[in-house]
């Protein structure tokens, strides 16, 4: 193992050039937080050649930042920190192909920076640990659009989103003080979580909303299966003994406001079906539905709805298409309402 000093970080390579990957390294090449982006595809192409434009309230602005097309060309060094800005579904991959690159000081290898992972779900953190000793998981409130390569829209005020901050699987709190002052100059209000699993499991009830969008489905109809799987999942947590952040009281102020031209669409998840790429699904009603089969537990609707778009997407298959699984007008639904 490399012996190694604390130090501090002296640049975030920043891997993912979407919404939050391409508005962080924004944001920290205007504070002057040295940040290397790393895009792969149409993104990279555009920010390389354009930056990243950030549609905000006020106006666009351009930022031009460092970005390249590989870690290898992003030269790692011993003092760097990683931000892990992939989607769920592409973690794995990610993190393999990164781990074993040797540092460009010849310090040792990727998997011995820092590594911050921003993903929805409960996946990441454990994925990162296999191969990293320093893992800090961020759980992300920011209401950024990805509309096209290197144009983010970020409507949020007076901070651009929130970022709640913690050591995995256990507290590092040299480490997650000196993220949060990063986070802080990046525009974020970012608080540090003592149970950043627990900061998790509350966002990935809050994230069930985006599943059901994907759905052809009434508002009414939508409210109750957001309702349900919420429930459902909160169940599930409860008797597998796993606690669940509750909503802070002092929790930081963020408004969305308009932004000139901007029609707001649908989230997330909705998003990635009409593009035709993966989803998270599987990390979100999926981890849902593994807890609760580890457990030996029931979580009848999370795992019908990761089974149908799971199937919708091997085939390709567009949001709207599909009405809410039969089991959200069986006894299921009702069980959970009550419940």
């Amino acid at each position: 193992m490399v012996t190694r000093l604390v130090r501090l970080v002296s640049r975030y390579i920043v891997i993912g050039a979407g919404a939050v990957g391409a508005l962080l390294a924004a944001q920290w090449t205007s504070a002057r937080v040295p940040v290397t982006l790393v895009g792969r595809g149409r993104a990279l192409e555009v920010i390389e050649r354009d930056g990243v434009r950030v549609r905000r309230p006020g106006g666009d602005e351009v930022i031009e930042v460092d970005v390249v097309g590989s870690i290898q060309e992003a030269r790692p060094r011993l003092s760097d920190a990683i931000v892990l800005a992939v989607k769920s579904q592409d973690v794995e991959r990610v993190i393999a192909d990164i781990a074993w690159v040797e540092l460009a000081d010849g310090l040792g290898v990727v998997a011995d920076l820092p590594i911050l992972t921003l993903q929805n779900g409960l996946a990441s953190e454990e994925i990162a640990l296999r191969r990293f000793d320093r893992v800090i998981g961020v759980s992300v409130g920011i209401p950024a659009s990805h509309l096209e390569p290197g144009v983010i829209v970020s409507p949020g005020r007076p901070v651009v989103g929130v970022a709640w901050i913690g050591g995995y699987p256990r507290s590092i709190p040299a480490e997650e003080e000196r993220h949060r002052g990063a986070f802080t100059r990046a525009g974020f209000a970012a608080i540090i979580e003592p149970d950043i699993a627990a900061a998790k499991r509350r966002k990935l009830i809050a994230n069930l909303r985006n599943i059901v969008d994907v759905f052809g489905a009434t508002n009414e109809q939508q409210e109750y299966a957001e309702d349900a799987l919420a429930g459902e999942a909160r169940r599930v947590f409860a008797e597998a003994g796993l606690s669940v952040a509750p909503a802070a009281w002092d929790a930081p102020r963020l408004d969305v406001d308009p932004v000139p031209g901007h029609v707001p669409g649908h989230l997330s998840t909705w998003q990635s079906f009409a593009r035709g790429t993966t989803s998270e699904v599987d990390f979100l009603s999926g981890e849902v539905a593994l807890i609760a089969r580890r457990h030996g537990l029931a979580a009848p609707l999370n795992a019908a709805v990761a089974r149908e778009l799971g199937i919708h997407a091997a085939r390709k298959g567009r949001p709207g298409e599909l009405p809410l699984p039969p089991e959200f007008t069986s006894g299921s639904l009702l069980a959970e309402r009550a419940w």
